[in-house]
């Protein structure tokens, strides 16, 4: 699309950092011009017409604690991030640590956890399932090993999975889904380990 890739990671998500930052005084219905100093030049950015939404809501996934984290805090009203439960835990407390020093509260982002499910009534038949869909993409072996985001089970075995990630905040799930697209997965997700889930999240 003609537009730049940047010389690092880092540069790149420097250049998030300043377009998000003008993104949500836009879509507020700001008027806004660059002061210079950045990467991006504009002059009275304005967005018309408004959402209809009173708030547009920004999602920023990622879990770059440096950087990312801080775009995070800075700007989204919902994070999704990715990975097991121990590294989560220590991603929430350097997200909450960027909140403070930025002056955010914490629970005015909506955290979201990304996984990617395959459920049926055994986990032998979901990783048969799984294992099909990656040959069907033919995405070999050496590229799926050791990615804890996929999640081959029954129902009750996720939602015995996600039980401490709501304890630690997590209310919503986003599960990816390649072609062909599961939904015998898709309607149990929502219909058997939502409820199961649900329990766990109303629990004293």
């Amino acid at each position: 699309h003609g537009l730049e890739f940047g010389n690092s990671p880092g540069e790149r998500l420097g250049w998030l950092d300043e377009a998000v930052g003008a993104i949500r005084r836009v879509l507020d219905g700001e008027s806004v011009t660059s002061d210079g100093k950045g990467h991006y030049r504009f002059r009275d950015l304005r967005h018309q017409p408004r959402p209809i939404q009173r708030h547009l809501p920004i999602m920023i996934g990622g879990g770059g604690e440096k950087k990312t984290l801080r775009t995070v805090a800075k700007y989204a009203d919902l994070w999704n991030g990715m990975g097991p439960i121990e590294t989560m835990r220590h991603k929430v407390e350097v997200l909450r640590e960027h909140c403070a020093d930025v002056g955010r509260d914490p629970s005015a982002i909506e955290m979201t956890l990304g996984i990617k499910a395959t459920i049926r009534d055994s986990e032998a038949e979901a990783v048969r399932v799984w294992k099909a869909a990656l040959q069907h993409n033919r995405t070999p072996d050496s590229r799926v090993e050791g990615d804890t985001t996929f999640w081959n089970g029954t129902a009750e075995q996720l939602a015995e999975r996600l039980a401490p990630y709501v304890e630690l905040g997590f209310r919503t799930v986003i599960s990816e889904q390649p072609a062909p697209y599961d939904t015998e997965t898709l309607e149990r997700l929502i219909g058997e380990v939502g409820p199961l889930v649900e329990r766990v999240a109303a629990a004293p």
